[in-house]
C-alpha cells in the first residue's frame, strides 16, 4: 500500500468513526419498545403501529393492539397520518420523565387489513 493509499484509508476510516457507529436501522416491534426501552435508547428503530392522537396537551403516538405506545415527533409531521397503518423509522429515545418517543425519519402508509 502506497503513502498516499494509506492516507485515504486512514481518513476514510476516521470519517466513519465520526459518523457514531453503525448507521443501521433495527426492526423492533412495539412490544419491545414498551418493554425494553432503555435498551433501545438512542438507537435507530423501525416499527409499525396505528397512530393515534390526544388534543390536550397535543400529543401523537402509534400503537399496536396490546396498546404498546410510542410517542411520535415532529407533530407536523406525523398529523396527516392519524388513523392510519404506518411503519415508521427514526431515532427512539427513552428517559423516566418524558417516556418513550421517536423522533421520525421517514413514515410509509401499509395496508391496514390484518
Amino acid at each position: 500500500m502506497t503513502f498516499r493509499q494509506s492516507t485515504a484509508a486512514a481518513m476514510l476510516a476516521f470519517a466513519l468513526a465520526g459518523c457514531g457507529g453503525d448507521p443501521r436501522t433495527s426492526e423492533v416491534t412495539l412490544a419491545v419498545l414498551a418493554g425494553n426501552a432503555e435498551s433501545h435508547d438512542g438507537s435507530r428503530v423501525a416499527t409499525e403501529g396505528v397512530v393515534r392522537h390526544f388534543d390536550d396537551p397535543r400529543h401523537y403516538w402509534i400503537e399496536d393492539k396490546d396498546l404498546n405506545r410510542v410517542e411520535l415527533f415532529p407533530h407536523e409531521t406525523i398529523a396527516p397520518y392519524l388513523g392510519e397503518r404506518v411503519r415508521v423509522e427514526g431515532q427512539f429515545a427513552f428517559s423516566r420523565e418524558e417516556g418513550r418517543r421517536l423522533t421520525l425519519d421517514s413514515v410509509d402508509v401499509l395496508d391496514n387489513r390484518d
